[in-house]
C-alpha cells in the first residue's frame, strides 16, 4: 500500500469516527478502487460499522499528484450500501456534491444567481458574501481565525449554537450570521486567481505573489435575518481576521486579489465610523486605460441586488473616474437606489449623465453604462 493510499485510509477512518458520523472507527475497512476527477486523485473504500454489518461506501481525496499525502478535504460517506458495480459512479457523485455545496454556498454570488432585468426586485441580492484566502503553504489554522475574530472584533460563536469543527471545515453561528470556512489543500484551479490578480492596479506584484499560493480557505458568510450591508460587514471582518494568518498572501474576492495589508487597513473603517461600511472591501473598482480613453467598472454590486456599473472610454483622468465610481456606488447602496436604463443621473443641478443597459465590456452579463 502506498503512503498516499494509507493516508487516505487513515483520513477515512478519522472522518467516520467523528461523533456526527459512525462515532467510532469502522470494524473493517478496505480500499477497493481509485479514480481521477478534476485533475485530482481519489480512493474508494468499503467499510463495516460492525463485524456482521453490511459493507458501506466511502470516498477520500483529492490529491494533486500520486506522491502527496495531504488531500483537499473531500472525505465523505452517506453510509449507503457498497455495490461494486456502482461504487465508482456513486463516489464521483459524492465528490461532485461536496464541490457543488461549497462552490454554491461559498461562491453563490459569483455564479450570477440574479436574473438580468431592470428592476432590482427581479435581480435580488444573494445575501451571501464569499472570498478565497490564498495561502503559500499547506498549513491552515481555522481555530486561529476564530481567535482573531474575537480579538479583532469581539465576535464569538453564539452560546449553545451548534458548531461543526473538524479537520478542514469550520461552520458556526455568530450574531445571527452563519460563518463557514473550508480549507482546500490545492490552489484555485485554472489560473483563475492569477488572472483576476492582474486587475489590481494598486498592487503591481499581485500576479507574481498570487502565483505562489498552493492552497486556499473558502470563506462564506450568509444570513436570513440580516440585510446585505450587514452581511457584507461581517464578511469583511471574517476576511480581515483570516488574512492575519502568517501564510496568507492575498484574498481572491470581488473580481480581484487584494493585498492582505491593504484589505485589513480598509476594514478599519468599521471601527472608526459606525455609520460607514467598508465599500472598498466589498466592491472592487477597476480602471482600464486604452488609446480610446479611460474605462472603469464595478465588481460586487450584484451581491447587493444591483447592476454592475461601467464607464467606457471616458475623457476623464483615472483618479477622477475612480472617485466617481466610488461616489455613485456609495449612493446606490447607502440609499438603496435602483438605476434604470434610459434615465440620467448627476450630482449637481446641471449634471445629467445618461444611463444605458447593455452587455458588459469588462464584466460578465449586462451592466449599466454611465456617460461620464
Amino acid at each position: 500500500m502506498t503512503a498516499q493510499k494509507q493516508s487516505a485510509m487513515e483520513s477515512m477512518i478519522e472522518w467516520l469516527a467523528h461523533e456526527d458520523e459512525l462515532g467510532k472507527a469502522p470494524s473493517k475497512i478496505e480500499c477497493v478502487g481509485e479514480f481521477d476527477l478534476h485533475d485530482m486523485h481519489y480512493y474508494i473504500f468499503k467499510f463495516k460499522a460492525s463485524t456482521f454489518g453490511k459493507w458501506l461506501l466511502g470516498v477520500c481525496g483529492g490529491y494533486e499528484n500520486l506522491t502527496e499525502t495531504t488531500h483537499c478535504g473531500h472525505v465523505f460517506s452517506e453510509l449507503e450500501p457498497y455495490d461494486p458495480a456502482t461504487a465508482e459512479q456513486n463516489s464521483i457523485e459524492m465528490v461532485e456534491m461536496i464541490r457543488e455545496y461549497w462552490m454554491k454556498e461559498a461562491a453563490a454570488y459569483e455564479a450570477g444567481q440574479a436574473e438580468d432585468g431592470n428592476d432590482s426586485s427581479d435581480e435580488g441580492g444573494s445575501n451571501i458574501f464569499n472570498g478565497f484566502v490564498l495561502l503559500n503553504s499547506d498549513e491552515c489554522d481555522l481555530e486561529q481565525i476564530k481567535h482573531n475574530l474575537l480579538q479583532d472584533w469581539g465576535i464569538a460563536p453564539t452560546p449553545d449554537e451548534e458548531e461543526e469543527s473538524g479537520g478542514n471545515t469550520l461552520v458556526f453561528e455568530a450574531e445571527g450570521f452563519t460563518i463557514a470556512l473550508s480549507f482546500i489543500n490545492a490552489p484555485v484551479p485554472d489560473g483563475e486567481a492569477e488572472h483576476f490578480a492582474g486587475a489590481n492596479f494598486f498592487w503591481p506584484e499581485a500576479v507574481e505573489v498570487t502565483k505562489t499560493h498552493v492552497s486556499q480557505i473558502i470563506l462564506a458568510v450568509f444570513s436570513q435575518s440580516h440585510d446585505a450591508l450587514d452581511t457584507g460587514i461581517m464578511y469583511t471582518m471574517l476576511a480581515s481576521s483570516s488574512l492575519k494568518l502568517p501564510n496568507a498572501i492575498g484574498l481572491y474576492s470581488s473580481g480581484t486579489v487584494y493585498q492582505p495589508e491593504a484589505f485589513i487597513d480598509m476594514a478599519q473603517i468599521i471601527k472608526e465610523d459606525n455609520s460607514s461600511y467598508p465599500l472598498l472591501n466589498l466592491v472592487y473598482f477597476g480602471i482600464v486605460r486604452s488609446e480610446s480613453g479611460v474605462s472603469g467598472y464595478t465588481y460586487g454590486l450584484k451581491s447587493f441586488g444591483k447592476k454592475e456599473i461601467e464607464i467606457i472610454d471616458s475623457a476623464a483622468d483615472s483618479s477622477e473616474l475612480y472617485d466617481f465610481l466610488i461616489d455613485i456606488s456609495s449612493y446606490v447602496l447607502q440609499y438603496d437606489v435602483t438605476l434604470r436604463d434610459g434615465e440620467t443621473i448627476g450630482f449637481t443641478e446641471d449634471q445629467k449623465l445618461p444611463i444605458t443597459q447593455s452587455k458588459g465590456v469588462y464584466i460578465e452579463g449586462d451592466s449599466l453604462k454611465i456617460g461620464f
